[in-house]
């Protein structure tokens, strides 16, 4: 007989709301504002100091990843939280440049191809970030996998994803008859991958990861949303409401842990 398998925490709605070894310029396409629309017109919350994300970051990690840091607003104030060596991998070159004046190093690069070069010199780090950005790329899979490597055992991994399966998004799915592509949001026509709840445990799984913490983001709901989200939030249906998952990981534990459902 199996042993039972243990389970991450999931917060249900009623808990809360120096150089870099590889010559990146011969592999790396980088873009400017200018060139990417989507990053454009993202709200603010893109560039913010992710106040959603900072609570998931142990307080004595030291040397931290940040893929996708855009301008640096999450890296710099883990920066002024604690003492800690951050690296932020950003494929704008002007969100680079910013991200520059506040982090302790920022690689302009794709963020697949930085993963597929040679480990940086501030390896192995002690906590990976990727704040929306696994859903941007072709093979987040491999990706995740390929940044696992870069962390010492023990270490610990914050993602966030999109829900693809959120009540809001099949609704415009099932009003339009047409696949939604929208500026921001789980329907950003930048996206090139799709996560559910389970899909995004999975991501974490094949990379070596055990899950610890799942953690819905409900934006401010209000009105009939506002009810529907405390009617089903502890039914089945809890995984149709939040556009918007935080999953919190840790390398090298035992791995086939589930979460509650």
């Amino acid at each position: 007989m199996m042993a039972p398998r243990s389970r991450p925490a999931i917060h249900r709605a009623r808990d809360r709301q120096a150089s870099y070894a590889l010559d990146v310029s011969s592999v790396v396409h980088p873009v400017t504002s200018d060139d990417n629309h989507s990053r454009v017109v993202q709200p603010a919350r893109y560039e913010s100091e992710r106040p959603d994300v900072q609570p998931h970051i142990p307080l004595d990690a030291r040397r931290i990843l940040d893929l996708g840091c855009c301008t640096g607003g999450l890296g710099a104030a883990l920066k002024r939280r604690q003492d800690a060596t951050v690296l932020g991998v950003e494929i704008d070159r002007d969100f680079a440049a910013q991200a520059r004046t506040r982090l302790d190093r920022v690689v302009t690069s794709d963020v697949e191809l930085f993963l597929a070069g040679a480990a940086p010199a501030e390896a192995p780090f002690d906590c990976l970030i990727a704040a929306d950005v696994l859903e941007h790329l072709i093979d987040p899979w491999l990706a995740l996998a390929r940044a696992v490597d870069l962390l010492r055992p023990g270490a610990t991994v914050v993602v966030s994803l999109p829900n693809v399966a959120c009540f809001e998004a099949i609704r415009l799915l099932l009003r339009s008859g047409h696949w939604p592509r929208e500026d921001t949001g789980v329907f950003d026509r930048t996206h090139l991958r799709w996560f559910t709840l389970d899909d995004g445990l999975d991501l974490l799984r094949q990379a070596g990861l055990r899950p610890t913490a799942v953690e819905p983001r409900y934006g401010n709901p209000v009105g009939w949303r506002l009810l529907w989200r405390q009617v089903a939030a502890n039914t089945p249906l809890h995984r149709f409401l939040p556009p918007q998952y935080i999953f919190r990981a840790v390398k090298d534990a035992a791995p086939g842990a589930v979460p509650d459902r």
